[in-house]
């Protein structure tokens, strides 16, 4: 559209972008043609950890918490975190951590069931049964 000399507000329209963009877009066509305006690599910094690295890691983690001597089978941040320094020897963040978990590994927060150690079953549902109908007001 720009080597048939469509105005901006024509180009805008057409692809369903603000003028501004099209400007921006044609000053770009003018200095570097058609290859300019294609698309690039993100620019940043480049990951910590390769894919290897993750797939190492996933690995680790599946043999649960208590597999690398911590108390209880239940993973936190900074335990990811040291499982991740033994197994690669990268140092990560917490919110590095949370973004390889959540990103890259495709886990979600689970948070642990809270129950009470002298809860009795049996008993809770003997309560419901004979005890509940009793003391229940109205229908």
């Amino acid at each position: 559209m720009f080597e048939e000399d469509a105005s901006n507000a024509e180009i805008a329209r057409a692809v369903g972008v603000c003028a501004e963009s099209v400007r921006r877009w044609r000053r770009v066509w003018e200095e570097g043609g058609v290859s300019a305006l294609r698309r690039r690599a993100a620019t940043g910094r480049p990951p910590k950890l390769d894919d290897a690295q993750v797939e190492t890691i996933r690995a680790a983690l599946a043999r649960g918490a208590q597999a690398h001597g911590f108390e209880a089978d239940l993973w936190t941040l900074e335990r990811v975190g040291t499982v991740v320094e033994q197994v690669t020897g990268v140092s990560l963040s917490r919110a590095s951590v949370w973004r390889l978990l959540t990103g890259r590994l495709g886990w979600s927060l689970q948070r642990p069931e809270r129950r009470a150690v002298e809860r009795d079953e049996s008993e809770i549902a003997r309560w419901i049964a004979h005890e509940w109908p009793r003391i229940k007001k109205g229908p």
